[in-house]
């Protein structure tokens, strides 16, 4: 399995958001410049964010967007069903009509217990755990800087 990059740019997005919530809203623009990712790129990923509720945005002088709900309370497998759909590695897991196979194939237990893992791990893992550890890296990282 493989996410994609509007997967892992808006997880940093998420991230981002998450970081920030202890001031005003924030532009799209800054976000892109500190992570390196395309403006344009991160307008087209937020918009699902923003459908699913996670996301706030206003407009003005003093606009940009704000996370919808505490970051305790978002995990990383609700972000990345929203933006890549549930995460199933192959289709017979989901949906067993699809293969004829589904009786007597050995391997689509494998698949299945694999489904299950990441989907557990992910449904583990809350935004702002992720906010933690991001923090916690750029400091290790500032104290090696000086």
């Amino acid at each position: 399995m493989k996410l994609s990059t509007r997967s892992r740019y808006g997880v940093r997005l998420m991230i981002e958001l998450a970081r920030k919530t202890t001031r005003d809203s924030v532009f799209l623009k800054d976000i892109a410049r500190e992570e390196e990712i395309s403006e344009k790129y991160l307008s087209l990923i937020i918009i699902p964010l923003k459908a699913a509720g996670f996301v706030n945005s206003m407009r003005g002088a003093h606009g940009g967007y704000t996370l919808a709900k505490p970051p305790s309370s978002i995990t990383l497998k609700e972000i990345v069903d929203t933006l890549e759909g549930e995460t199933c590695l192959v289709d017979c897991v989901k949906n067993p009509s699809a293969c004829s196979r589904v009786a007597t194939c050995a391997s689509r237990d494998l698949w299945v217990t694999l489904s299950d893992t990441i989907s557990q791990t992910l449904g583990a893992i809350t935004l702002e755990d992720l906010a933690k550890k991001s923090s916690e890296k750029d400091q290790s990282a500032a104290m090696f800087h000086i």
